[in-house]
C-alpha cells in the first residue's frame, strides 16, 4: 500500500472518531507498527493530527470552544489532581490571579483557609471563593457566555490596577512551536496581561491540550510553568526544553 493511501485511511479513521490506536491502523492497512509510527509522525508534523500514547487524535478546530458544562465533565480526576498541586503553591499573604476555566476552578476546592487575595475574571469562581471566605476581586468587562469569563477592553483596563504574586492560567492549546493558545483574541489579551502583571505564572492544563493549536496566541512556553497530569510524545520532549513542567498523578 502506498504512503498516500495509508495517510488517507488514517485521516478517514480520525473523521469517524476522535482518537485511534496504532493497532487499529495496522489491522486496516496491514502495514507494520514501525511504518504506522512513521506515518503518524509525518502527519503530526504536517498538522493533520496529534500523537497520543499508543495512537493519534484529531486536532480541534482553531475556533472550537466547549462550554463550561461540557468542560466540567472532561478529565475530571486529572483536573482535580492538577488543582490540588497548584493550590499547594499558594502561600500565606499571596495576591493571586485565577483565570476563568474548569481546571483553575478545581484549584479553589483545595485551597486551605489562609490570608490571601484573589482576583479573577471567572464568573463561575466567585461564589466558591466567597463561600470559602477569601477576599475576592472580580474584574470588569464583557461576560463571554461560553466560558463565563470577563473579557474585552474593560477587563484589560480593570486588570491593570493589580499586581500578583502568582497567576494560575488556563489554555486550549499547548504547543512547542506556537506556545499557549486560546480561541478568542479578547480572552487571550486578558490572559497575557495577567501573566505580565504576575511574578510567577502557571498554566493548569491536562495532557489533552498538548499538541493543540487554537486561534489566538497567549504567550510563548518560556513565559510560564506547566502543571499537568501526564507527558508523552515528541512534542512533550520539545516542550520540556522550553519551560518547567510539573507532572502530577491523578
Amino acid at each position: 500500500m502506498l504512503t498516500e493511501e495509508r495517510h488517507r485511511i488514517i485521516l478517514d479513521l480520525l473523521k469517524e472518531k476522535d482518537a485511534i490506536k496504532i493497532q487499529e491502523i495496522v489491522d486496516v492497512t496491514n502495514a507494520s507498527e514501525s511504518t504506522i509510527r512513521r506515518d503518524l509522525t509525518q502527519l503530526e508534523q504536517e498538522k493533520f493530527l496529534k500523537r497520543i500514547h499508543g495512537g493519534a487524535a484529531r486536532l480541534q478546530g482553531k475556533l472550537k470552544e466547549l462550554s463550561v458544562s461540557e468542560k466540567s465533565s472532561k478529565s475530571f480526576h486529572e483536573k482535580q489532581s492538577i488543582g490540588q498541586y497548584a493550590a499547594s503553591l499558594v502561600e500565606e499573604g499571596d495576591c493571586i490571579f485565577l483565570d476563568a476555566g474548569t481546571t483553575t476552578l478545581s484549584l479553589i476546592d483545595h485551597l486551605p483557609q489562609m490570608d490571601i487575595v484573589v482576583v479573577t475574571n471567572g464568573l463561575t469562581h466567585v461564589d466558591t471563593l466567597i463561600q470559602k471566605g477569601f477576599k475576592t476581586y472580580m474584574i470588569g468587562g464583557y461576560v463571554k457566555p461560553v466560558t463565563r469569563a470577563m473579557v474585552g477592553s474593560g477587563a484589560v483596563e480593570s486588570l491593570q490596577q493589580y499586581r500578583f504574586d502568582k497567576a494560575f492560567m488556563g489554555a486550549n492549546g499547548v504547543h512547542a512551536q506556537y506556545g499557549f493558545t486560546t480561541p478568542d483574541p479578547e480572552e487571550a489579551q486578558v490572559k497575557r496581561m495577567a501573566i505580565e502583571l504576575s511574578r510567577e505564572a502557571m498554566f493548569l492544563t491536562d495532557d489533552s491540550k498538548f499538541g493543540e493549536i487554537a486561534f489566538s496566541k497567549i504567550v510563548d512556553l518560556d513565559k510560564a510553568m506547566i502543571i499537568t497530569n501526564a507527558l508523552d510524545g515528541e512534542h512533550d520532549t520539545a516542550m520540556l526544553k522550553q519551560t518547567t513542567i510539573k507532572v502530577v498523578t491523578p
